[in-house]
């Protein structure tokens, strides 16, 4: 019995570490060429595996891509977790901010433009984008509201749809910067008028 489940063990892992090779083969490649750039031939024998073995995991290319983006905005919505953490916790506001600035920045880097602000919008479509988008960034953002209205910075009001409207901007902001000729620009150019909307928030 014990050497069954040790067998069943191993399979599971051997299975997962497939499927995180296959993903982090694609998040380069989606990275470097963009999703239509990339061929499923190329993945699979870069990431030294079986064709089967990519749709035994993913149904197709939009599927691995989908995998990619998930990815990528999960580790986004932690990295933005820790840097609130470190914020200052004595002005609701100012922490908003500075998750703002962060999300700001996180933008510049090539590879979340690349797959999470261009090529994810038209590959999954407008809706599911967003959906993937309010599952890692809309809690944050609902959190840091209620924060401040429980600290009296601003008004007592619902909040979820409130969130919706910052997680709005943000996105449209993110966009701006990676489509932009010149991200570092565009970056300064987004982010007073991005600050001035929160601080027209304080009660």
């Amino acid at each position: 019995m014990t050497h069954i489940v040790e067998t069943r063990t191993r399979k599971a892992e051997q299975s997962e570490a497939t499927r995180l090779a296959l993903m982090a083969v694609a998040r380069e490649l989606f990275a470097e060429r963009g999703y239509a750039g990339v061929g499923t031939e190329e993945i699979v024998q870069r990431a030294r595996v079986t064709r089967g073995a990519l749709y035994h995991h993913f149904r197709d290319k939009k599927d691995l891509f989908r995998a990619v983006h998930e990815q990528l905005e999960a580790e986004l919505a932690e990295a933005l977790t820790r840097q609130l953490a470190e914020g200052p916790a004595d002005d609701p506001i100012a922490l908003l901010s500075t998750g703002v600035r962060a999300f700001l920045d996180y933008c510049m880097d090539p590879a979340l433009a690349r797959i999470a602000l261009v090529d994810a919008p038209s590959v999954l479509g407008w809706q599911q984008w967003r959906e993937v988008d309010e599952k890692y960034g809309l809690g944050l953002v609902v959190t840091g509201l209620q924060g401040a209205m429980a600290a009296g910075a601003i008004p007592n009001q619902p909040a979820r749809p409130l969130a919706h409207l910052i997680l709005g901007a943000l996105g449209e902001a993110g966009m701006l910067i990676a489509n932009a000729g010149d991200p570092k620009a565009a970056r300064a150019e987004i982010e007073p008028p991005l600050l001035a909307l929160l601080e027209g928030l304080r009660a």
